[in-house]
């Protein structure tokens, strides 16, 4: 009564003794994400822009990228990343399936704040363009873009959120992210609850500052409204 438990104080001292294990997943994480990031901005920018362009077929292809991507699981993706692709020959690191799978799938929401963001500029601002002589790639680039990211950030901002804890799935094809390392050492341990107190933690430490941040932003755009 009132006290910790020998046995709960040796769960703890067996987590801080290999911390280095949650170390390691917790850098692949970062690692996963960032570049899970670069390429679902990269996909958001590109299909957002196809969302809104004139010729149908381009807006044909921001819809089905969209809305398959949204609307199926993400861990069925990594699977068929993972599982799939080698009956077809094309065998790809695990590394390469976390990347790939979540930058894909994150890429289809920020292609909506994307599309979102141009179609908030008035329809007035791409004529004009037009009228000096600009294409619409080069009024997109120069004039529609940068207006439209003041719109498109914030929703962006909690894209990075959900990218970063949706590295979690990475579990299940050993991805090596933090996940992982988390539940292979509780499962050699059986020292579940300290080892899934720290991953909500070191998650946490990653997905609290910028939650807070698109807080920030989405009140000074509506404050600017």
């Amino acid at each position: 009564m009132g006290g910790t438990s020998p046995l709960a104080w040796f769960k703890w001292q067996a987590l801080f003794s290999d911390w280095q294990v949650f170390a390691v997943g917790f850098g692949e994480t970062i690692i996963i994400s960032a570049l899970s990031l670069m390429l679902a901005l990269a996909i958001g920018v590109l299909v957002g822009v196809l969302g809104v362009a004139q010729l149908a077929p381009a807006r044909a292809v921001n819809r089905v990228y969209v809305e398959f991507l949204q609307n199926t699981p993400l861990v069925i993706q990594i699977f068929f990343l993972y599982h799939a692709l080698p009956h077809i020959g094309i065998m790809l690191p695990v590394f390469a399936v976390g990347v790939l799978g979540i930058g894909c799938y994150t890429g289809a929401y920020m292609a909506e704040a994307v599309r979102a963001g141009i179609q908030a500029i008035p329809r007035g601002q791409l004529e004009a363009a037009y009228s000096q002589g600009f294409t619409f790639s080069g009024a997109m680039r120069h004039i529609i873009l940068p207006q439209a990211k003041r719109v498109s950030f914030p929703p962006m901002t909690n894209q990075v959120v959900n990218l970063i804890k949706n590295t979690s799935v990475m579990a299940m094809v050993a991805g090596g992210d933090l996940m992982y390392h988390a539940d292979s050492w509780a499962s050699t341990t059986l020292h579940y609850a300290p080892a899934y107190v720290v991953t909500g933690l070191l998650y946490l430490s990653l997905c609290l500052p910028l939650a807070t941040y698109a807080r920030k932003l989405e009140r000074d755009l509506e404050g600017g409204l």
